[in-house]
């Protein structure tokens, strides 16, 4: 069986191409030499998305998604029909990345007088998801509760999506999978002191589990340390292999398989 991988999500803009001789073609071949064959490229922002769009545009196996990340500026707002209008494109396959984070000791996700900007524009998101029919994209820092809540309220599991980097505990997993969600896991997954989280890999369904870099943040072992890459899935997908006590053959089908089913891609 040839090996053939999926990166579910990564930010292919946030890239520093001068490590790739300023040219995203070699980001992709570097990638496909990996066995890469298919990559997910994520929107934080709006100023970003169009060129997130062009290169989506630019590469057959190389798909979009539209949104606000959490931690993006609460002074930014965004209404469902304007999600729904900038996800009109075949290369948009996903909202997102949304959700909420409510981690506030590096200061990066202004606080205000309450976190209730979020969860705002979180519905919002949810809504545009559903009436687009294109999945969510859903991070979430210590705010698990209110986060599955909001998914609740807004009727998510119509559309359902990805728990993106899951770092959380089983619970929140099967919480997760009943609002028919896949759980994702990056290169955080192969560190050592995460053992919390190897222990939901261990028991995710297979028909649930993707893999994905986050790239450029959190390098896999043994690339810990240096700018992550969609190339470095492989690791991800080797290390979950022993995990699981299956093939590395295994984890590609099974994780490509969802991929293609969850954003109803063709092969």
């Amino acid at each position: 069986m040839s090996l053939k991988f999926v990166d579910s999500h990564c930010h292919l803009d946030m890239l520093d191409l001068a490590d790739f001789d300023h040219h995203m073609d070699n980001v992709i071949v570097q990638a496909k030499e990996k066995q890469v064959t298919d990559i997910l490229s994520i929107a934080v922002d709006l100023d970003s998305f169009p060129r997130i769009l062009s290169t989506a545009r630019s590469y057959a196996n190389v798909f979009a998604s539209v949104g606000l990340h959490p931690c993006h500026s609460p002074e930014t707002t965004v209404t469902q029909d304007e999600l729904e209008a900038l996800a009109n494109d075949v290369k948009v396959i996903a909202i997102g990345e949304t959700g909420l984070d409510y981690y506030m000791n590096n200061g990066s996700c202004p606080l205000g007088e309450s976190f209730l900007w979020q969860q705002e524009r979180f519905r919002q998101h949810i809504r545009a998801a559903i009436a687009s029919g294109k999945p969510l994209i859903i991070h979430t820092r210590d705010a698990r509760d209110d986060t599955l809540r909001i998914l609740a309220e807004e009727n998510a599991d119509k559309i359902g999506g990805i728990m993106h980097c899951f770092v959380e505990d089983l619970e929140t997993a099967e919480r997760a999978l009943e609002l028919g969600f896949y759980i994702s896991f990056s290169g955080i997954v192969t560190f050592k002191n995460a053992t919390a989280i190897q222990e939901v890999a261990k028991v995710v369904p297979d028909d649930r589990i993707l893999i994905e870099t986050d790239s450029p943040y959190l390098a896999p072992v043994p690339m810990r340390g240096k700018k992550n890459q969609p190339a470095y899935v492989a690791y991800v997908a080797e290390f979950l292999a022993d995990l699981r006590g299956t093939s590395v053959e295994h984890i590609a089908k099974v994780t490509r398989e969802n991929y293609f089913r969850l954003f109803n891609l063709p092969g």
